[in-house]
């Protein structure tokens, strides 16, 4: 009788893999998780009591984490530049 030989690692064909635009999920549910524990943790704040505590307590990781959030926040439009923070927008 003859045996099937099968494809070793890295010589099959691959699997159709995740779909284009489907998140992974264990990416999201981290998300989640890490979001959740920042809104407990905030107390009754929420999770701007939270991140205002790590803003007083913890400036310099706190800056980072702002300095990658306020990127996207920047408008560059025909009225100008729009710079969003909070409810408040800057026009430069």
């Amino acid at each position: 009788m003859d045996e099937k030989e099968t494809a070793k690692i890295g010589q099959g064909k691959p699997g159709p893999g995740r779909p284009k635009g489907v998140p992974n999920k264990t990416t999201q549910l981290l998300k989640d998780a890490i979001l959740q524990a920042a809104q407990d943790a905030g107390g009754e704040g929420g999770m701007v009591g939270y991140l205002t505590l790590q803003a007083q307590e913890n400036p310099g990781p706190f800056m980072s984490l702002l300095g990658k959030v306020l990127p996207m926040q920047i408008d560059a439009g025909e009225g100008g530049i729009h710079i969003h923070i909070g409810d408040t927008v800057k026009r430069l």
